[in-house]
């Protein structure tokens, strides 16, 4: 875990990877939950009898979006910034789904910071994040994201 006394010190740190979160098992409860929260549920994500039949290895799968929004959960294993103001999620320059997640699977968060900058008493970090399906070689989401922190307040 990179530990930070403030956000402007991610600038010493562009180019290192803090790591990789522990694996998080993606049951069909977590899916069948964002599907009702969001209202996408196609039935390859929460139809697990239409499933069983149709899809390649007969399971549903994740909702890209579903992985993406673990990004914020699971990024606290990787750093943590002990005086810090608020912190904004600016976007995403690009994110790429690069591999379905079947249900069942078991999946992490490793991150890079490529970049960091001052920025009005903050720093706007730029983060690498690729979200790895255990057993495979392939990525499921590949994400270049914004954060924008505020200095300690």
């Amino acid at each position: 875990m990179l530990i930070l006394q403030t956000s402007m010190d991610f600038t010493d740190h562009q180019g290192a990877s803090p790591g990789a979160t522990d694996w998080v098992d993606i049951t069909q409860d977590k899916i069948d939950a964002f599907a009702e929260l969001t209202g996408d549920d196609h039935w390859i994500h929460v139809d697990t009898e239409r499933a069983a039949s149709e899809q390649p290895d007969g399971r549903t799968i994740a909702h890209g979006l579903f992985l993406l929004a673990l990004a914020p959960r699971l990024q606290r294993q990787l750093f943590r910034i002990e005086r810090r103001g608020a912190g904004l999620n600016y976007g995403y320059e690009k994110v790429r789904f690069t591999a379905p997640v079947p249900c069942g699977a078991f999946v992490r968060l490793r991150q890079e910071v490529i970049a960091a900058e001052p920025r009005d008493g903050g720093v706007r970090v730029e983060l690498k994040s690729t979200f790895e399906i255990q057993g495979q070689d392939r990525p499921a989401l590949v994400a270049h994201g914004i954060l924008l922190i505020a200095g300690a307040g």
